[in-house]
């Protein structure tokens, strides 16, 4: 399966609790909710597009703890966000939980790079990750994510958790798509190129 990262962010690169006031208060964040005002129907279906294409789910634990806290109330027949959630299998990654009970549940142990790179070898189309910041590090460091969909919103917070932080591993990322909504969201998808490349602008001595 190719291991697609799907993320909320502002234009400061900020990822910390897009869908409420409640989902991540870490470091006094008072943002919560900042992507609501946003959503509209370009949104619904770049999300139902993607959502038709997973196999299987890998998740952080707060992602995790909000998703089973939700979708399991949702029953939409024929809404694929919350049939594919629902049913198909799901991946949870946190050295915190001893037990998982949403249908389909599988709590990884041990070294999470290398049963997510064991992941990737099952059959199927995509093994998908939403949200999940601290996850998204250990995959960024390891090189795992195969397609990056970045949802970038009209908003700067100046303070917050973000998906590329100090220390992460530098890469090269080459632009597949992008497109925006009604309500001025950047849709972009990247898929890795290598190492970062340098230059100059300097003119050269005569």
């Amino acid at each position: 399966m190719r291991l697609t990262l799907h993320t909320f962010l502002t234009l400061d690169g900020v990822m910390q609790a897009p869908g409420g006031p409640d989902e991540d208060t870490a470091g006094a964040f008072a943002h919560g909710g900042w992507s609501f005002p946003y959503g509209d129907e370009d949104f619904g279906a770049a999300m139902g597009g993607w959502f038709a294409h997973a196999d299987a789910f890998l998740l952080g634990r707060r992602t995790y703890d909000i998703f089973s806290g939700h979708w399991p109330k949702v029953d939409e027949p024929g809404d694929v966000v919350s049939t594919k959630l629902n049913t198909l299998p799901k991946y949870v990654a946190s050295t915190t939980l001893s037990s998982v009970g949403w249908n389909n549940s599988t709590l990884l142990g041990g070294d999470v790079a290398a049963e997510v790179a064991k992941l990737k070898e099952l059959p199927g189309d995509e093994l998908q990750v939403h949200g999940s910041g601290g996850l998204a590090q250990t995959l960024i460091e390891h090189d795992l994510i195969d397609e990056y969909r970045l949802l970038i919103f009209p908003v700067h917070l100046g303070s917050g958790k973000k998906l590329f932080r100090d220390g992460a591993r530098a890469a090269a990322l080459r632009l597949t798509g992008s497109t925006v909504t009604s309500t001025g969201v950047i849709i972009a998808t990247y898929q890795p190129a290598g190492p970062v490349q340098i230059g100059s602008y300097a003119l050269e001595d005569s």
